[in-house]
């Protein structure tokens, strides 16, 4: 079922506790190190520390990475789909996939889920609602995203690829049955080919297509056994989150090495 890629380092850059200065200047390091993906995260306060610490939105960040960078991909670790009407996320992606392509295609990865964080919701005036509902309008959601993309002119420069995060069976993996380019998750080793067999499952209840579907898991906490489990069970995107002010860079440079291990011995 999953696509046979290269593995690929993801490194989110929280946008938390530090100035935009050093997240401009890590954006530059991480990108010169070889990292594949960029991420940040979609919060308005940050997520541990001071809760009123310093903190950015995620849209304008990324669409300042689009413009800085010239190689490496971006998005976020995820979206969250209640902050916005559908139609405008369409429109806001399909901007910044063209402020990323410099001559070629663009760069931008959607990364999207429904939504946790209560403080967000109450503090900017978005009704909470439940797990359920949230989900709901997420599905309903990329149906309008993806309807946009097709009617927007210019349209995007590429099929801009969609990650949904989640590892819910009953609504959140059936989204990403419909609509995923990447899954992202915290699924044990232990327990990802269960819920990959019920992500295939969806497919074929509902006339998805997941042939082309990357699997994506977090690195933090996890030991080396872990990660090569992960990695054998068909992870091919590793996801690793840098804390500032003070980067963790060593950190960094040991699962690049990881990274470039694994894909020399697949050559």
């Amino acid at each position: 079922m999953l696509l046979e890629t290269p593995v690929m380092l993801g490194v989110q850059l929280q946008p938390q506790h530090t100035s935009y200065e050093l997240i401009r200047e890590a954006v530059v390091r991480a990108e010169g190190m070889g990292v594949d993906i960029l991420f940040n995260w979609d919060h308005f306060f940050p997520l541990s520390g001071d809760p009123d610490g310093l903190h950015f939105e995620s849209w304008t960040e990324l669409a300042a990475w689009a413009e800085q960078t010239e190689r490496v991909q971006f998005g976020a670790l995820v979206n969250c789909n209640s902050y916005r009407n559908p139609d405008l996320q369409a429109d806001m992606a399909r901007t910044i996939d063209h402020i990323s392509a410099k001559g070629g295609e663009g760069r931008f990865i959607f990364g999207t889920g429904s939504g946790w964080f209560q403080r967000d919701y109450d503090e900017y005036g978005y009704e909470f609602g439940t797990a359920g509902s949230r989900l709901n309008d997420l599905a309903d959601g990329l149906e309008r995203i993806r309807a946009r993309w097709g009617v927007l002119n210019p349209p995007p420069t590429r099929e801009i690829p969609v990650l949904i995060g989640g590892a819910g069976e009953q609504k959140t993996l059936r989204i990403v049955a419909r609509h995923a380019d990447y899954w992202h998750s915290f699924t044990t080793s232990e327990g990802l080919a269960h819920k990959i067999s019920v992500i295939e499952e969806w497919a074929a209840r509902d006339g998805g297509d997941v042939s082309r579907l990357i699997v994506s898991n977090e690195l933090d906490r996890r030991s080396n056994d872990e990660v090569d489990a992960l990695f054998a069970g068909g992870v091919r995107l590793f996801t690793l989150a840098l804390r500032g002010p003070d980067f963790d860079w060593a950190l960094v440079e040991r699962w690049l090495r990881w990274r470039d291990e694994r894909n020399t011995a697949g050559a």
